[in-house]
């Protein structure tokens, strides 16, 4: 069967809707191929197809929303039908912003469209993890490949009307060598993630990954204590989903609940943040969930606060002139406005250097590989608390000196890269998951002057 129009899907529910409220819809057609791998074996492949028509309306300045994965005309009526009574049943919300006007795209729709990557099947992906597990010369791998492709459109009642198409290629994996005697294993990570599925380069990965698995091994207990580290960009990427959906989001600026103080210093002036989704080296669609195009916010340069981001619901709120910045989401009308599409560099672009030209300059330090399970102690500070995993080493006098058992860290993120607090950043700049699995960020390595280590993983 051929997949299902997404432009005359999107059409079809705003003439359903018609006179009766301000509609606007979202029909995106995904199809995503996804290999997983335990034991150097590879356990599952599947492939899921499937389109997803997403109703916001307003009913006299009643909102709702309605989701189907159906595409005939009972569940596109049914749709409707459903989000019209739930307007109904509303009472009226007094920050409902009204409808995106008629706005072109500022980059072009298939920005991060790859067509070599939106026919790759399962012999390509399998091939790229027997790379990866070979590289490793015996190690046991586990982790998976993904590769997706989606074709968007929007349209609403105001006369919006936006389409595009992206691709998405995943290789995100560990290596392991099995502890002695049963005991703890050491464990090393790679991974990349890219709009091409040919920047997946299994071998090399798996190269990493094994390297850092051995040299992981037979760990030493260190301390509690604060520890000059080099943050290597996974853990970047953590910090940076918590700055997006806690700091700059234009909601929580405009109710005080974030560390934002726009026009202010308040990080490293090495450091320049923007939201980007028309950088190429970023992933995803192109306009938002409003059908707001869009574009470059700056969020920090050199380190002084230069920008939120807002949706049209926020930015009224805000007042003062403030408008969207296209970062609508899904559900934004409780999680606000949140950046997806981040990309973190030096100030100055002569700064960045090589990770090893970093842990040179560290007398005596950590280098952490990865961190996991982090949550938010406070969120306008950002101290969060989480643990290491994958890999931590203890830098001496500028060299990787012995493996570290994993480490549980309680930091305020604002204040890990405040002023001052920023000795360096690598040249390694990557997409990488963020904590809270809200989106891929693009950073490099941090070399920090201390990050506040609280016990070891079982504390």
């Amino acid at each position: 069967m051929s997949a299902p129009d997404p432009s005359a899907l999107a059409e079809r529910v705003v003439e359903m809707v018609g006179r009766r409220a301000e509609a606007a819809v979202t029909v995106t057609h995904t199809r995503q191929g996804l290999t997983r791998f335990a034991n150097s074996f590879i356990h599952q492949n599947v492939v899921d197809e499937h389109t997803e028509i997403y109703l916001q309306l307003s009913l006299d300045g009643r909102p709702a929303t309605a989701t189907t994965y159906r595409s005939d005309d009972q569940a596109l009526e049914g749709l409707a039908g459903r989000a019209l009574v739930a307007a109904a049943l509303r009472p009226v919300d007094p920050a409902w912003a009204g409808l995106a006007p008629p706005a072109a795209l500022l980059s072009a729709s298939d920005l991060h469209y790859d067509p070599a990557t939106a026919g790759v099947g399962p012999a390509e992906r399998a091939e790229a993890v027997a790379a990866f597990v070979s590289a490793g010369d015996g190690l046991v791998g586990a982790g998976f490949c993904e590769t997706t492709r989606n074709d968007r459109y929007f349209a609403n009642s105001a006369g919006q009307r936006l389409g595009s198409h992206d691709t998405s290629a995943a290789l995100d994996a560990i290596l392991r060598v099995p502890g002695p005697d049963g005991g703890p294993s050491s464990d090393g990570v790679a991974s990349t993630y890219s709009s091409r599925f040919a920047d997946l380069d299994g071998e090399a990965l798996g190269r990493h990954a094994a390297a850092r698995a051995r040299s992981g091994a037979d760990p030493i207990e260190l301390p509690p204590g604060r520890y000059e580290v080099v943050l290597e960009a996974r853990c970047v990427a953590y910090l940076m989903d918590f700055f997006t959906f806690y700091g700059f989001n234009g909601r929580a600026v405009t109710e005080g609940r974030s560390f934002v103080a726009l026009g202010e210093r308040q990080l490293d002036r090495a450091l320049s943040l923007s939201d980007d989704a028309t950088d190429p080296r970023q992933m995803g669609p192109v306009f938002d969930a409003e059908g707001t195009p869009k574009r470059r916010a700056p969020l920090v340069e050199a380190g002084v606060m230069t920008g939120v981001t807002h949706d049209r619901r926020s930015a009224a709120k805000a007042g003062g002139g403030a408008t969207t910045t296209g970062h609508a989401v899904a559900g934004g009308e409780a999680l606000g406005a949140v950046a997806t599409a981040t990309v973190l560099e030096p100030a100055l672009a002569r700064d960045a250097r090589p990770v090893a030209s970093l842990i040179s300059e560290v007398e005596r330090g950590l280098l952490v590989s990865d961190f996991w399970y982090t949550r938010a102690l406070d969120p306008k500070t950002l101290v969060a608390t989480g643990l290491t995993r994958n890999g931590v080493f203890l830098i001496e006098n500028g060299e990787v000196r012995r493996a570290v058992s994993n480490l549980r860290f309680t930091q305020s993120y604002v204040a890990a890269l405040a002023p001052g607090q920023v000795l360096g950043m690598g040249d390694d700049g990557r997409l990488s998951p963020g904590g809270l699995h809200l989106s891929l960020h693009y950073a490099p390595s941090l070399h920090l002057v201390a990050w506040n280590f609280t016990g070891n993983a079982s504390a």
